[in-house]
């Protein structure tokens, strides 16, 4: 998979379809991510899809170079007063190929774990290209914590897939469906019950001391 774009904008084109579906009080469940409802991540993967090097750089200083700051900051600048404003800000971004200054494949990212973090506390979930899963996952731990990623969470670890012929790092195994290794490599507890092997109980214990 060369360029990551057209999974991307595939990947906002079905969310917006799915939250289209969504009644108000969806919006307001909790999602994934803690202290954010399901409009929060909306709101947020706007702020992420305008993201560019510059934007984001002034952004960061803005927010006194706080990762977690500038996030929130970008949700309260995005999320409009009613979810349908909301949603329509995001079919504006949709077809969006800006960065920050890092990875492209940090949309990968955005778009799949934060699809997650949306559609599993409604019950559901995406059907998502495991060769976009697996590359998220490989991104994933290779980013320290602070920024979103999950490598001190599977140091020492090695993730396998038993959907896909993948298996990253070395140590005890934590092995399961590879979008549930992204999810737990990325921080979410949620994807434990998904995963076995030796070093799931080391994992779950990282995830629980972070979470």
């Amino acid at each position: 998979m060369s360029d990551v774009w057209p999974v991307v904008h595939a990947e906002r084109r079905a969310l917006i379809v799915f939250l289209e579906s969504l009644d108000d009080d969806q919006w307001d469940v909790p999602s994934l991510c803690d202290g954010w409802s399901v409009h929060d991540v909306v709101a947020h993967l706007i702020d992420s899809a305008k993201a560019t090097r510059l934007n984001f750089i002034a952004g960061m200083a803005r927010a006194g170079f706080d990762f977690d700051r500038q996030n929130a900051l970008g949700v309260t600048r995005e999320r409009g007063a009613t979810p349908r404003e909301t949603l329509s800000g995001l079919r504006a971004v949709a077809g969006r190929t800006s960065t920050p200054p890092a990875s492209p494949d940090t949309r990968l990212v955005e778009a799949i774990v934060h699809g997650e973090d949306i559609r599993r506390p409604l019950g559901t979930s995406g059907d998502y290209p495991l060769g976009a899963v697996e590359r998220a996952l490989r991104y994933q731990v290779r980013t320290p914590v602070s920024f979103g990623g999950g490598k001190q969470l599977v140091a020492g670890l090695t993730l396998k897939a038993d959907d896909a012929e993948v298996s990253i790092g070395g140590g005890p195994s934590v092995t399961g469906p590879l979008l549930s290794l992204l999810l737990a490599a990325s921080g979410r507890g949620t994807a434990l019950g998904d995963l076995a092997g030796p070093g799931a109980r080391e994992l779950a214990d990282r995830l629980g001391s972070d979470s």
